[in-house]
């Protein structure tokens, strides 16, 4: 048995999810709920078909004009007007207003429009026809019956004239039927469902393969964002494998003794994870980090979601880190932006364009918890997926900033999602000790290496952050609740004070 000839969508990621495309020459059915992208995704299939196959294409609508469709996509850079001058894209118009097109005339009915599109995909030498939203018509037709027949009639055409189609329909619940009418399915070769759900206030963007006749597929939902610059993006988290390249070259963390700790430096291709109160030294951390990528010569992007680019240049420059500097020498580019700005799957497409553009060595992301406020467990475990296989398969060092939620202690650093995907672990505590608050910074994880496992102490002043040696006879520090023997602590005391008098 020969197996299905596929035909590459061109959407990006689709053709993973649906292992190599959708079979040629048969109809796809596209159901979605208002706002879910049904019609991009059907344009866009017919933009990737001119574009990268050299496949023309044909257009079918049944609610909007044809140009007005067309202006609503122009911001993405797709010169329908152009492409038709050309030859390569026809608009076969069928919507209520018929005549808005004065090439396309005459009644509707589905045998006059069949008779329509074939001469438009004869015209332009189709290989693509998107019928944009077929639903439309459907109110005319009180008997499902009628409206299952009038769909085979179309499919059978269509699969007739050679062509691939995409059938767009509307649905009215997000898991509920697939169709309005509940027949549409049965009629089409394969079926994909696109979702856009509210999920804690904000919208969210899944696809899912749902059938495909005679050919396999990869299961379950995908987020997917629409793009100003390319269009509908597809995640597919589950085509990520665990190949990427592993390096034995240590970087600076740009903090000595925190080299020390590790065993001489961090693993160039690592992704560390730096987890601690407010105030206890992350952003200084992520500020040291950096700056040793310029001395090293190389270069740093700085994601930030919780201060401004202004307020980041301030800070550094009371370390005496000089980031302006490091700017015009293009050794650093600092991108600041509010996690409410956009959707998790839009802060991934955003950073892995940002990453490739400037290609940097060292990649730092202050802070993670600020992008998991404003999102659920599930998207931001695959928004962690994204970014962190993006950055290892570039063999480039990640730094991450976690904020925990209590003051002295922590909660378990499992539960924000992200341990187990990172190299090393870093923890910042405050210790409340003799009625003072001191901080402690202990190296939890590093994989594949030695490392320290005492807690240390640490102060930060105007120079920066200054590990000291190791709290003596003292426990309980990373719970919060510290105990310790008297004659240690006085010891610890009257070194830290210079053997001063009562």
């Amino acid at each position: 048995m020969n197996p299905i000839e596929r035909l590459e969508v061109g959407i990006d990621g689709f053709d993973i999810i649906s292992e190599g495309g959708l079979p040629r020459g048969r109809t796809t059915l596209v159901a979605g709920s208002a706002g879910s992208g049904k019609t991009m995704f059907g344009l866009q299939f017919v933009v990737a078909g001119v574009r990268q196959y050299d496949e023309p294409g044909v257009v079918v609508t049944f609610e909007e004009a044809p140009e007005q469709m067309q202006r609503n996509v122009a911001s993405l850079g797709w010169d329908f007007p152009r492409w038709i001058e050309a030859g390569r894209v026809a608009f076969v118009d069928a919507s209520r207003e018929a005549g808005t097109n004065p090439i396309e005339t005459g009644p509707f009915d589905f045998s006059a429009l069949l008779a329509r599109i074939e001469v438009a995909v004869r015209r332009v030498g189709a290989s693509r026809v998107v019928l944009d939203s077929v639903g439309a018509v459907f109110p005319r037709f009180t008997d499902q019956g009628l409206v299952r027949t009038e769909l085979h009639r179309v499919a059978h055409g269509l699969r007739a004239m050679g062509v691939t189609t995409l059938v767009t329909v509307e649905r009215i619940e997000e898991y509920g039927p697939i169709g309005r009418y509940g027949v549409e399915e049965f009629v089409a070769d394969n079926v994909i469902v696109l979702r856009n759900q509210l999920v804690q206030e904000r919208r969210r963007r899944t696809i899912e393969v749902l059938k495909v006749r005679g050919a396999t597929h990869q299961k379950g939902e995908f987020p997917f964002t629409i793009d100003p610059k390319v269009g509908i993006s597809v995640i597919p988290l589950s085509a990520i494998e665990l190949t990427q390249p592993s390096s034995n070259v240590r970087i600076s963390s740009g903090n000595g003794e925190l080299d020390v700790m590790c065993d001489g430096g961090m693993f160039r291709d690592s992704i560390i994870l730096v987890s601690g109160a407010t105030g206890t030294g992350k952003t200084l951390m992520t500020t040291q980090f950096v700056h040793a990528a310029g001395v090293a010569g190389e270069k740093a992007l700085l994601f930030a979601f919780e201060e401004s680019r202004e307020q980041l240049m301030r800070n550094a420059s009371s370390w005496g880190v000089d980031y302006a500097k490091a700017e015009a020498e293009g050794k650093l580019r600092i991108i600041s932006r509010y996690p409410e700005s956009m959707g998790l799957e839009d802060h991934l497409l955003v950073m892995k364009r940002e990453i490739e553009e400037f290609g940097p060595q060292r990649i730092a992301v202050d802070s993670m918890s600020a992008l998991e406020r404003v999102s659920s467990h599930k998207a931001f475990r695959e928004f962690v997926i994204g970014i962190t296989s993006h950055i290892k398969a570039r063999e480039t060092a990640g730094m991450f900033t976690n904020t925990t939620s209590m003051l002295l202690g922590g909660e378990s650093i499992t539960e924000t999602h992200i341990s187990t995907i990172t190299d090393s672990i870093i923890l910042l505590r405050y210790v409340e000790m003799q009625g003072a608050m001191r901080r402690g910074v202990a190296v939890l994880k590093m994989r594949g290496s030695f490392h320290e496992k005492a807690i240390r102490e640490y102060v930060i002043d105007g120079e920066g952050m200054h590990i000291k040696g190791p709290f003596r006879g003292v426990h309980g520090i990373l719970s919060g609740s510290p105990t310790y023997a008297v004659a240690g602590e006085l010891e610890r005391m009257g070194e830290m004070f210079g053997g001063a008098e009562d």
